[in-house]
């Protein structure tokens, strides 16, 4: 099978860890080991990762560093922090499979101008502010400041992705046999120009989830993987015995009373995918990966199952490999 694999942001660093380099790589050795097992059982591989906490320290720094005249923008430290989890998965995995190339691509994801996400940002970055500090830095840089709990954070726009601008190049690698680490942090926000067609990085991070949706309807693949740190998708999440979910339609998945901020965007793009592309997804453990595809743990998240047959003049697509049948590899892009 072809596979996208999301990494979610516990692959590099867990919450209330310091974000130390050698903790990152710490969690980024452990996560190949489980990648490096879909390799090994015969599938293509596509990985994305997220990077929150890694462009918010780059932030908190940038802005706190008296030799630059301004802090850099949003889209640059997306792109800075793509290269460095891409470099460190990159090495992990080439040391797993030995004569099997991994390359890591630095990627830019277009998105609207228009997306009205530029004019309610919601998306949370870097640290804790006090209330003097935020309001300092909405007067003087034009930030947004949110409650985030007990505190106030920055939020910035989460547009949706529209295309994955280096999309070929992806193809062409999976068309050598490589494994392909690409769209890190959902992508490098741009926005073209309508007059030149020149991209433009904007203020903004796109939600990595959702950028690997797109990525894996737009090359073919037929399963996608969010791999995080709980082992299934969960009702009557917070209560005192919450029932996990071992497969679920993208409807009664939307339904769901999920948290907004970690697994509500997760059960978003797997929904999506399974809708517009008819194959599956599924939402489960990293240290898992390999029973996420032979359905031994994971939610795997199903299309409707429709009576009837296709209408008059539908085309119907071929019936994708079971979440439990790791069979039907394909090499053509």
């Amino acid at each position: 099978m072809r596979i996208v694999a999301a990494l979610g942001g516990n692959a590099l660093l867990r919450r209330g860890e310091r974000p130390d380099a050698a903790v990152q790589q710490h969690h980024v050795h452990d996560a190949a080991r489980s990648l490096a097992e879909l390799v090994l059982a015969g599938h293509e591989l596509v990985i994305t990762h997220g990077n929150g906490p890694q462009v918010g320290l780059l932030a908190v720094e940038s802005e706190s560093d008296p030799e630059l005249a301004a802090p850099y923008p949003l889209d640059l430290l997306g792109a800075q922090t793509q290269g460095m989890i891409g470099s460190l998965l990159a090495r992990e995995l080439a040391d797993r499979l030995p004569g099997r190339e991994v390359a890591a691509l630095v990627t830019h994801t277009e998105v609207d101008r228009h997306d009205p996400a530029f004019h309610r940002p919601d998306k949370f970055i870097g640290g804790r502010l006090t209330a003097d500090r935020a309001g300092a830095m909405e007067r003087e840089r034009g930030w947004t400041c949110a409650r985030d709990g007990a505190h106030l954070r920055r939020v910035v726009p989460s547009p949706e992705p529209r295309a994955v601008v280096e999309l070929s190049s992806v193809r062409a690698l999976l068309a050598t046999g490589a494994v392909v680490i690409a769209a890190g942090g959902g992508g490098v926000p741009v926005v073209r120009d309508p007059g030149s067609g020149r991209l433009r990085g904007v203020e903004a991070v796109v939600d990595k989830d959702r950028t690997a949706a797109l990525l894996a309807e737009q090359i073919d693949a037929d399963a996608l993987l969010i791999l995080t740190d709980v082992t299934h998708v969960f009702t009557r999440f917070g209560a005192a015995h919450p029932g996990p979910l071992t497969t679920v339609t993208p409807e009664r998945l939307r339904e769901l009373d999920l948290p907004a901020g970690s697994m509500r965007p997760k059960a978003e793009a797997a929904a999506a995918f399974t809708e517009r592309t008819g194959r599956l997804a599924v939402i489960g453990p990293l240290d898992d990966a390999l029973g996420t595809v032979l359905g031994t743990t994971g939610t795997v998240v199903r299309p409707v199952v429709r009576a009837a047959g296709p209408g008059p003049g539908s085309a119907a697509r071929p019936p994708a490999p079971s979440a439990h049948d790791p069979a039907g590899r394909r090499t053509a892009v």
